[in-house]
C-alpha cells in the first residue's frame, strides 16, 4: 500500500485545501491548460471513443476550473465536482449544461450506481484516505462501468524532477505504478495502465527528454519514441482504465 508523507488531514482541513484549490485553479487552470493536463484528456477521449457510446452519464471527479467537462459532455450527460467552490460558480455560467457540483468529495452524496464513467485527473494524491476514495469512487459507478484515472507517477517526480514541497492546504501523497494497482484491485479490475507525458528537470533523463535534443527524432519519427517512453514507465502521469467489478 501506498506510504504516507508530506501528508497530514490534521495541518489541511477541508476549508484550508477549499481556499488552496480555489486561488490555484484561479491562477492557473482558468487561464491555461498545461500540456500535462492536455495529454491526459487526450488519452481520456481515446477511452471514450472506444467505448462508442454518446448517451453516457460521466461524473467528473476533481474537476479544478471545470476545463475538461465541454469535452466530456460530447459523451453525454456531465456532472463535474471540486473542492473550488468560488471557481466552481464560474464554471457554471461559461458551460450551462454541465451539472457542477461544489463540496468536498467524499462528503457529497452522488447516489448509488449512479454513473457509466468516472473521469478524475491528478485528485488521487491529493485525498486524505486513498483507499476509501476509491471505494467510493466504485460506489457511483454501475456494474461494469468505467474508471479512467491519471494521477501523478511518484517515481518520475521524485527521482528525474525537483518539486516544490506542498504549500498551506495542499495534501500530496504520489503513488508508485504498483500501489496504483494494488489500490485500485479490490474494486476494479485493471484494462490498461501506463504512463504519459516523459518530462525530467534533472539527472540524465532531462537531457533524454530535452525538446532541442529530440527535435531531429521528433522529426523523422513522429511521437512514436515518446509514446515508447510512455509505455516503459517514464511519463510524469500514471493513467489507468479500470472498469467496475461485478
Amino acid at each position: 500500500m501506498p506510504t504516507p508523507y508530506n501528508f497530514s488531514e490534521g495541518d489541511a482541513p477541508i476549508k484550508l485545501q477549499a481556499a488552496f484549490w480555489n486561488g490555484w485553479n484561479a491562477d492557473n487552470r482558468e487561464h491555461q491548460i498545461s500540456e500535462v493536463s492536455a495529454r491526459q484528456a487526450e488519452v481520456i477521449v481515446g477511452w471514450l471513443d472506444t467505448i462508442g457510446e454518446k448517451k453516457l452519464d460521466i461524473l467528473d471527479v476533481g474537476c479544478g476550473s471545470g476545463w475538461f467537462a465541454p469535452a466530456l459532455s460530447h459523451y453525454g450527460n456531465v456532472t463535474a465536482t471540486d473542492l473550488s467552490d468560488e471557481v466552481l460558480n464560474r464554471a457554471a455560467k461559461r458551460w450551462p449544461h454541465v451539472t457542477f457540483t461544489p463540496g468536498d468529495f467524499m462528503a457529497v452524496d452522488f447516489g448509488k450506481a449512479t454513473f457509466d464513467v468516472i473521469v478524475t485527473l491528478e485528485v488521487l494524491s491529493h485525498v486524505f484516505d486513498q483507499q476509501a476514495f476509491v471505494r467510493k469512487l466504485s460506489s457511483h459507478l454501475r456494474p461494469g462501468g468505467y474508471l479512467m484515472l491519471a494521477t501523478q507517477n511518484r517515481h518520475v517526480l521524485e527521482k528525474y524532477n525537483a518539486i516544490p514541497p506542498p504549500a498551506s492546504g495542499q495534501l500530496r501523497r504520489w503513488v508508485y505504478r504498483h500501489e496504483l494497482a494494488e489500490l485500485l484491485e479490490p474494486e476494479f479490475e485493471q484494462l490498461d495502465l501506463f504512463t504519459v507525458s516523459p518530462l525530467a528537470g534533472k539527472g540524465i533523463m532531462r537531457l533524454v527528454n530535452s525538446r532541442k535534443l529530440n527535435a531531429p527524432v521528433r522529426a523523422i519519427f513522429g511521437n512514436r519514441v515518446e509514446r515508447m517512453k510512455e509505455r516503459m514507465g517514464f511519463g510524469w502521469t500514471l493513467m489507468s482504465l479500470a472498469r467496475k467489478r461485478a
